[in-house]
């Protein structure tokens, strides 16, 4: 269950956090897009990753 989530937080987070740098106009430096993204991409990943290892009984 633990690497799930992990996983989730990683990859969900990653990609809320690149979504947000693109609004940002590129900015990867503390972008206020790419924190608010990646927060929710990996609280996102949290839920996503507990779900999964849920359904397969991991």
């Amino acid at each position: 269950m633990k690497l799930m989530i992990s996983l989730g937080i990683f990859i969900i987070g990653s990609l809320g956090g690149y979504l947000g740098s693109l609004l940002d106009g590129g900015s990867t430096l503390l972008g206020t897009w790419s924190l608010v993204l990646g927060t929710l991409g990996s609280f996102a990943g949290i839920w996503v990753g507990y779900k999964i290892a849920q359904n397969y009984d991991l």
